[in-house]
């Protein structure tokens, strides 16, 4: 792997799992020291960040980790909804019997972390759960574009849920992704996985959502 890459990765996991902030500087000083490196190799992998929307420039030079606003995060998560919901359905029509089962034991590990309201172990058993279906749903363009957008909106998504108690809400969706999948029902899978994205349907779901986020999130 380039060493780009690999700053790449680091970077983007950093801001997947809300390490760095929408607004929050990406050092390249830091990273140059981090890695070992000159500035070319930071700078190719800032370019990339920047042609997926994940960073920004900002006019004093530098760049930051991307900001949205209400209109941009309403599209983002509308369309990742429904992506969410296409994955469910393929999973539900691909799925072997042994995938299911893996599916109904993510869905039961992660009963404890619920009980603890425990919302750092919820995004690693949340992302458990969803890795089992966008392995099932034989398709690994649609993941790769899921996981860009989950990384895009990760610090908006996970504020809200944790400030609204969502993870039992979370938690009760994936029982119903489940159920459908096990009855073999991909279009309840479909409608599922869609409403589990947000507390309630649709747009008006997502803009009570975006209404509790922390002004110095928006852009």
């Amino acid at each position: 792997m380039k060493v780009s890459d690999r700053i790449y990765s680091v970077v983007e996991r950093q801001i997947s799992q809300r390490e760095l902030l929408p607004g929050d500087p990406v050092d390249e000083e830091n990273l140059m020291i981090q890695f070992g490196v000159s500035r070319t190799p930071v700078r190719e992998a800032i370019l990339r960040l920047k042609a997926e929307g994940l960073v920004s420039s900002i006019s004093r030079g530098g760049a930051i980790v991307s900001k949205m606003d209400f209109a941009q995060l309403l599209s983002v998560w509308e369309l990742l909804a429904e992506l969410e919901g296409l994955s469910a359905r393929y999973a539900c029509e691909r799925m072997t019997s042994k995938e299911r089962e893996a599916l109904a034991d993510a869905h039961k590990a992660s009963r404890s972390v619920v009980e603890r309201n425990d919302a750092l172990g919820w995004q690693q058993a949340n992302m458990a759960f969803h890795e089992v279906l966008y392995a099932g749903s034989r398709n690994p363009y649609l993941r790769q574009e899921i996981l860009r957008m989950r990384t895009r909106t990760s610090a908006y998504r996970n504020h809200s849920f944790d400030a609204m108690g969502y993870i039992s809400k979370a938690y009760q969706y994936h029982g119903l992704i489940l159920q459908a999948i096990l009855e073999q029902d991909p279009s309840a899978a479909a409608k599922a996985a869609t409403a589990h994205l947000t507390p309630g349907e649709g747009a008006p779901g997502v803009m009570e959502i975006m209404h509790k986020l922390p002004k110095a999130l928006l852009g």
